[in-house]
């Protein structure tokens, strides 16, 4: 009996076991086949109730995901305080006539520069780590006696340009070539930015104006939305990447948030105390008490946000303002004004503020303003490489120009930056400025609330197409009132997604409303200018960014500007009243621009031309800057919000 029981138990323990086994068996080849097919490390559990994602398996929920880095372009805050992901498609130029020449030696290399790009997402780390070359670059930022060659890899890091080919290589056996020794490396380290600028000509080619804008993403990958004006230019998307547009923001919310950051906007608190600071305090109390006024020699009050503050305001930066221009960097990305086209304002401001004998000292220590000299045009001449799509080297570069600065002067650490300025007219300027500068005082002529631009610090910068170096005022003025007979007038390439919508709704619709694509090329664009001269409003519609120079040369032909441009903030929006001389049209309103410009009644339209004429003084350049002219406003405005922004220890 005792054997029986024996067989029993073992046959039992024998089928337990099997079964056992049968069991773990079946729940391993139950993982295997539910296990995904992509490259996905786990640490094995059988017991593991997670399902382990795929990279298809992987979506964006809606607006409450967060894109890709390659997507994402900006954090920003809209005018309800909400935090909202901005999209960009990647940045490709037009390929244009490069008019104008530069002040300067000439003779720069022809070779492209010596960083190895890979895509558009891989971001710089502000931390990457450097090794160094004894290889020479054709570029400097400062002429130290070591030279620098990197190399930007996919992880952010900067390796041996040795290490990796260039983007494109032609030999310049006359190229300089230059050092420096960045404040982040040892003393010892040789390192070159291993830069080499294409060619420039010097040659000045009449272009239309509307060629110039040369911003142009991949035609492939852009949408051109319907008349909703709160879609901005995205890739195509999908259900995945579909992510939210912040809301329009007028030109009233505009005020309103200037006036509260004005009112409550501090920078950072200087690390140690400086008399200029005080000055700016006691500059800044005289203008919020300063005494009315009504009249003003030269100044049209009516233009104004408030006549006697701004009078005050300038009447002490000319007693009291003091600018140090950094002498560090090398031509042509620093000290060389490009004075044609339209990105010219950065070149002659740059050009008058180096020879500016009244406001520069050679003192650091007085300044109450710090200027870096680079400009973004020619940092994107120089060193874009055509079709890679990618300006990370740009931004890299520029971010060594500042711990350059930060590491020789100690003045850029005693306020994060947050006294110094620039002033950049291209088109990617906010993108390139926005990490190491984006505690400066930056005047962007694409000043875009919705791309970072933060009203009460930075200042909208007018964009001026300047045609003749020695003439920049050249055909300045239009016909008489009488002599208008056109109701309003457009023409430009079909940048962007409004002017598309312009054309759709306006061209060859109505005989008042002279709405074109590009016209036929005139010697020194004749046609065009002729038309804004003949005009009654001239249409100002953004292209790919917000900014267009359609703005100023309204003014500039006495054409009441029509600004179809979400979120666009007009220059010196500090001080000047907008809605005194100019129409702001919504993008989403483009169908109704004909009854909304007839609507306007003819004393209101003989007002604003004749205030037109009376603001044109304050966007003009000239060859010896001139009281109240567009450098001393630029100049002006900077002072304005650094004066109403700064902080005392």
């Amino acid at each position: 009996m005792g054997q029986e029981m024996l067989s029993l138990f073992q046959l039992e323990t024998k089928r337990l076991l099997w079964l056992i086994g049968i069991t773990v068996a079946l729940i391993l080849a139950f993982q295997y086949f539910e296990l995904p097919c992509g490259n996905v490390q786990v640490q094995p559990s059988v017991f593991s109730a997670d399902k382990i994602p795929t990279s298809d398996s992987i979506r964006f929920q809606g607006a409450a995901d967060v894109p890709s880095e390659s997507d994402t372009f900006n954090n920003v805050t809209n005018s309800t305080g909400e935090n909202v992901h901005l999209t960009r498609i990647s940045e490709e130029e037009d390929n244009i006539s490069r008019t104008g020449f530069i002040l300067g030696p000439r003779g720069v290399s022809n070779e492209s520069l010596g960083f190895d790009e890979t895509e558009e997402s891989d971001w710089i780390s502000d931390n990457g780590s450097v090794t160094t070359t004894e290889q020479a670059g054709n570029l400097e930022l400062s002429g130290y006696n070591n030279t620098m060659g990197m190399t930007l890899t996919r992880e952010g890091n900067i390796t041996s340009a040795s290490e990796h080919k260039s983007a494109s290589s032609y030999a310049d056996s006359h190229s300089p070539s230059h050092a420096i020794t960045p404040p982040y490396l040892a003393p010892s380290s040789e390192v070159s930015p291993n830069i080499r600028p294409p060619v420039l000509s010097n040659e000045f080619e009449e272009t239309d104006s509307t060629k110039d804008e040369r911003l142009r993403p991949s035609r492939d990958d852009v949408n051109i939305p319907g008349k909703d004006s709160t879609i901005d230019i995205v890739p195509k998307q999908t259900k995945e990447t579909q992510i939210r547009v912040p809301k329009v923001t007028t030109i009233s919310e505009m005020t309103t948030t200037l006036l509260q950051n004005h009112a409550s906007y501090r920078s950072m608190r200087p690390r140690w105390s400086s008399a200029v600071d005080q000055e700016l305090l006691q500059a800044r109390s005289e203008i919020e008490n300063a005494p009315i006024v009504n009249d003003v020699d030269n100044l049209y009050a009516p233009l104004f946000r408030n006549i006697s503050t701004f009078k005050r305001s300038y009447e002490l930066m000319e007693k009291t303002l003091k600018v140090y221009v950094y002498r560090e960097g090398a031509k042509p990305i620093m000290h060389s004004p490009y004075l044609l086209g339209i990105y010219a304002s950065e070149g002659w401001f740059m050009r008058l503020m180096e020879a500016n004998k009244q406001f520069v000292t050679k003192d650091p220590k007085k300044a109450h303003l710090f200027y870096l000299p680079f400009s973004s045009r020619m940092l994107e001449e120089t060193l874009y490489v055509q079709d890679s799509h990618s300006s990370r080297n740009l931004r890299q570069y520029l971010n060594n120009y500042v711990d350059l600065i930060a590491g020789k002067h100690p003045f850029w650490n005693r306020t994060g930056g947050a006294d110094h300025f620039l002033v950049a007219c291209h088109d990617w300027a906010p993108r390139e400025t926005k990490q190491h500068m984006a505690k400066c005082l930056r005047a962007l002529c694409n000043a875009d609330v919705k791309e970072g631009f933060v009203l009460g610090k930075d200042v909208s910068l007018p964009e001026t197409y300047v045609r003749n170096a020695q003439r920049p005022t050249r055909d300045v003025g239009g016909k008489p009132i009488s002599k208008r007979t056109t109701l309003a007038f457009f023409a430009g390439g079909m940048h962007g997604y409004v002017r598309p919508i312009l054309l759709q709704h306006w061209e060859n619709k109505d005989p008042d409303m002279k709405i074109f694509g590009i016209l036929p090329k005139s010697k020194g664009n004749r046609n065009y200018i002729q038309y804004m001269k003949s005009s009654k409003y001239c249409i100002c519609a953004k292209g790919y960014e917000v900014n267009s120079p359609r703005v100023v040369e309204a003014i500039f032909y006495e054409c009441v500007p029509v600004i179809i441009s979400d979120n666009f903030v007009p220059p010196f929006f500090e001080v000047l009243n907008w809605e005194s001389f100019a129409v702001i049209v919504l993008e989403k309103d483009i169908p109704n621009l004909k009854s909304i410009l007839l609507s306007i009644p003819k004393k209101r339209y003989l007002e604003m031309q004749m205030m037109v004429k009376k603001v044109q003084q304050h966007f003009l350049w000239h060859r010896s800057p001139v009281k109240y002219d567009v450098f001393h406003m630029i100049l002006h405005s900077i002072w304005y919000n650094r004066v109403f922004t700064v902080r005392v220890r």
